[in-house]
């Protein structure tokens, strides 16, 4: 098991703790900071979890990636509408 180094800080000692982003992931995108700031205000107990357990940015990526297809899927339907509006109305 690793050892955990802690630094004093005032009067306590923290325990030095770093999360692991890979290095060059991209940043995160406007639906993962969404989900984020909804989870530390609404849900701090799981926002905790989350953070501790290394698994809140693949979580936010996830988000991110599903919030975006679903907007592509709705562009692309309410495209679809419009094309044929324009057919049957012309």
């Amino acid at each position: 098991m690793d050892e955990i180094s802690y630094e004093l800080v005032g009067d306590y000692f923290l325990p030095c703790i770093s999360l692991s982003d890979p290095p060059g992931a991209p940043p995160l995108g406007r639906y993962a900071r969404m989900r984020r700031a909804f989870l530390k205000e609404h849900r701090p107990t799981l926002y905790s979890t989350l953070l501790l357990s290394e698994r809140l940015y693949p979580h936010l990526r996830e988000i991110d990636a599903a919030a975006v297809q679903r907007l592509a899927a709705v562009a692309d339907r309410n495209q679809a509408t419009e094309i044929i509006n324009e057919l049957i109305y012309e």
